[in-house]
């Protein structure tokens, strides 16, 4: 039962950024929208963030940081918070995945995964 007053769904979209890429300087950039619904029962607050972004040839950048994008947003039951950012790597196709710390009105922390996302520049894979 704790587990239905402490859930978030994150949904998280990339897209290919062409005009802020560099195929001949192997800079590849995806921006991604993300979209947190407090699926729980116990309002809670975002307090940090650990992506784990993979490229094609397994080379691997951790980000870990406060918040997201400046902010710390605390959402109620059935509260939405959405945001964009981006990110960069060296090869056309990688990965993205990771998960937010959360703290809930009572104190209690948990963690509010991130689901995988496939970062793939257009005309790569055949």
């Amino acid at each position: 039962m704790a587990d239905k007053l402490y859930q978030m769904e994150v949904q998280a979209e990339p897209q290919y950024v062409a005009e802020q890429s560099s195929v001949a300087n192997d800079v590849y950039v995806f921006a991604y929208r993300v979209r947190i619904t407090n699926t729980g029962s116990e309002p809670a607050q975002l307090i940090s963030r650990h992506w784990i972004i993979t490229d094609a040839n397994q080379q691997v950048q951790e980000v870990r940081g406060m918040g997201v994008v400046g902010e710390q947003p605390h959402l109620d039951p059935g509260q939405v918070f959405e945001y964009s950012s981006a990110a960069h790597i060296t090869t056309p196709y990688g990965s993205m995945k990771g998960a937010y710390q959360m703290m809930a009105d009572d104190g209690r922390r948990f963690e509010a995964s991130i689901p995988e996302m496939t970062l793939v520049a257009p005309r790569v894979l055949h």
